[in-house]
């Protein structure tokens, strides 16, 4: 009796599940292109959960592209992060940019199940399409 009481408690036991967490991205980037895109900067990654996180970005890729962009204050939004080093690896993804003196910048990426949107605005001048990789790492 005592062992079918037990397997019964533990079959209707709620399985745990991790919650889903906010994290944001702020950023500073800069870089240049001419066919190749090549950008670099660091950032910070803060969790509604109270994680942070200091992180080193590199960006390349390859496309209609050429310019020199320097982007300040950034900012980036993550979907589907349950802990803060989710946010860690390389995303995929296309960009769209233009400017001339004030330029600016939206991305949306993908890394699995992780998504990044990225957005900002900065100095230098640029035009094109590229596509490429975005990598995020522990500073």
């Amino acid at each position: 009796m005592a062992a079918a009481l037990l397997v019964a408690l533990t079959v209707s036991a709620p399985a745990r599940a991790d919650k889903e967490i906010d994290c944001k991205l702020t950023f500073s980037l800069s870089g240049w292109s001419a066919f190749y895109k090549t950008a670099s900067g660091t950032g910070t990654v803060s969790c509604s959960n109270g994680q942070m996180l200091d992180v080193t970005i590199e960006a390349k890729g390859g496309g209609l592209t050429f310019g020199k962009t320097e982007i300040r204050d950034g900012r980036g939004e993550f979907t589907a992060i349950y802990d803060i080093d989710n946010v860690l690896g390389t995303y995929v993804g296309a960009t769209a940019h233009a400017g001339a003196v004030n330029s600016s910048e939206a991305q949306a990426m993908t890394k699995g199940p992780v998504s990044l949107a990225l957005s900002g605005k900065g100095q230098g001048w640029d035009l094109g399409v590229a596509f490429g990789k975005f990598t995020i790492s522990r500073r």
